[in-house]
């Protein structure tokens, strides 16, 4: 397959670099010290059992890419608006549009900004990577989830191509029967992850070991399952358990992408995880107090000024 991967960060430089590997003619959209490194020395992607250099295109101009059969967006949801034009210019070129980003609202918010609505998967990955400096990134996960699914009607043709590639690649990948309904299990992980975390300054070992820890983050999930059941999603009786016994699994000093960018001082994707969740849980007449702690105490944080 050729497969562009719009946002060179942690995300999306893993998933080119094991991609390309494989054998996939992959296109990677970059720009900076990021370009300059991807393209004077290729991609190196270091993961705890390996570590290899790839060779990838990379350029700042997705008019260069040609005709592609998926575009993966991985960028952060504050980044969204920026690399629209480019899912859509991609998209009128017959690319199926694959976000791999936080939160349950990115592919409505890309048909909003002009990508044709059926060129437009669902799709998420779970996974920790990390861009340590430029073209080198670092999965620190053990785990390197994907499920890609149509949001509309059954698994297509080209979900299973795109699972397939996944799959040979290394990682875990599956077709999604409802991909809606995988969007918000996640979200409900990710959203309560980063507000506990991010309330805390902590990584979750800390966090879990708290007098009162687990209560935050058990009520915090069941806040965005409430929401999700509420606007009609069909969630099994025993997903909050599963949630926290995930959460329970990950070693002490995992931290959120939230966590970090918080640390960083840059801005973070607060309005589409505990922000969204308030927001959402309003419409639906669903009280979310922790949510909306997390939405109000940690917006006070302003990112720093360049």
């Amino acid at each position: 397959m050729r497969i562009a991967i719009l946002g060179a960060g942690g995300v999306g430089g893993y998933y080119a670099g094991i991609l390309a590997r494989s054998g996939h003619a992959v296109a990677l959209l970059a720009r900076g010290p990021n370009l300059d490194a991807l393209l004077s020395r290729g991609l190196e992607v270091r993961t705890p059992e390996e570590s290899f250099t790839v060779a990838v295109q990379a350029t700042d101009d997705p008019k260069t890419f040609g005709v592609c059969d998926v575009a993966i967006v991985a960028v952060k949801t504050y980044s969204l608006a920026a690399i629209a034009p480019a899912a859509r210019l991609l998209a009128e070129g017959g690319a199926a549009i694959l976000p791999f980003l936080n939160g349950v609202e990115a592919a409505d918010r890309l048909v909003e900004s002009g990508v044709p609505a059926n060129q437009v998967l669902g799709g998420l990955t779970q996974v920790s990577v990390v861009k340590v400096e430029p073209g080198v990134v670092e999965r620190k996960s053990s785990f390197q989830n994907v499920a890609v699914g149509e949001r509309m009607g059954k698994p297509s043709e080209r979900v299973r191509r795109i699972v397939e590639a996944f799959q040979g690649a290394g990682a875990e990948a599956r077709i999604s029967e409802d991909i809606s309904a995988d969007l918000w299990r996640k979200f409900a992980f990710i959203a309560s992850m980063a507000a506990a975390c991010g309330l805390a300054r902590a990584p979750i070992g800390p966090v879990r070991d708290a007098p009162y820890g687990k209560v935050l983050l058990a009520r915090a999930v069941r806040e965005v399952l409430a929401v999700a059941r509420a606007r009609g999603l069909r969630l099994a009786e025993d997903e909050e358990s599963k949630i926290l016994a995930f959460i329970d699994s990950l070693g002490g000093g995992m931290k959120p992408s939230f966590l970090l960018d918080l640390e960083a001082g840059g801005p973070t994707e607060l309005d589409d995880l505990s922000g969204a969740v308030a927001r959402l849980g309003r419409e639906a007449g669903v009280e979310t107090p922790v949510h909306d702690t997390a939405a109000a105490a940690l917006g006070v944080v302003r990112p720093r000024t360049p």
